[in-house]
């Protein structure tokens, strides 16, 4: 989807999708997605100890994560040939039937993919809620717990692909009666939201996205600015 397709339709419509959110198993993803310009790989492959909201970081307004890796799936023949390239950890086939695909964490395709990236404190609160809250899984679970350390996962601790959210999205969508979009598409509406509330820092939009480019970003700001000017006309 290119970003000048984000329609100014398309950020009045999200308050109304919010309210759907707050009532799904969706909403994780979906808030982490949002506020912090996650790509869906970015999102699924975080792990723990790459989320700092301890009590210090809370004191000193320092609440963020590091994205370092990204979850995807690979085709395993692919795998064998660039013998792993960039992986750094391949999950086991949680499935007795054999596939012929892999979920793998690996390094991000770019080195402005690796950043830091400070989150609202709404977001860190909910984050600590549900770290309480899958430490009840895992107690619950007990010794059939998978922990691969991941902050988005099944119960069992088993990791979500990407059908997962495409699944939880499409689903959003019918119960809030909005048009069909992909989840890229709601990183390129919060870009469009970040821009305007620091009156098109693009840089600073830059750092949060990962983008290996500011001309994407400022691709979209002169959209925002056309925009505007329709509005003023």
């Amino acid at each position: 989807m290119n970003m000048k397709s984000v329609k100014y339709g398309q950020l009045i419509r999200l308050p109304k999708l919010l309210k759907f959110v707050k009532i799904q198993n969706f909403r994780l993803p979906f808030n982490l997605h949002l506020p912090v310009l996650l790509r869906i790989g970015e999102v699924l492959g975080l792990t723990w100890d790459n989320v700092h909201i301890s009590d210090d970081d809370f004191s000193n307004n320092d609440t963020h994560i590091y994205i370092k890796q990204q979850l995807e799936r690979a085709r395993t023949d692919a795998l064998e040939k660039l013998n792993n390239k960039d992986v750094l950890f391949i999950f086991p086939q949680f499935e007795e039937r054999k596939n012929a695909t892999r979920l793998v964490l690996k390094t991000p395709k770019t080195d402005s993919s690796v950043r830091k990236i400070w989150l609202p404190n709404t977001l860190a609160c909910f984050l600590k809620q549900w770290k309480e809250e899958q430490n009840k899984y895992k107690e619950a679970y007990g010794d059939k717990y998978h922990n691969y350390n991941l902050v988005i996962c099944q119960p069992n601790g088993i990791p979500c692909d990407g059908s997962v959210i495409r699944k939880g999205l499409s689903k959003l969508e019918k119960e809030a009666g909005l048009p069909h979009v992909v989840f890229h598409s709601l990183r390129h509406t919060s870009t469009t939201y970040k821009l305007k509330l620091n009156n098109g820092d693009i840089k600073a939009t830059q750092g949060d996205t990962g983008h290996s480019q500011a001309d994407m970003v400022m691709d979209l700001y002169s959209h925002i600015l056309d925009e505007d000017r329709r509005v003023n006309a």
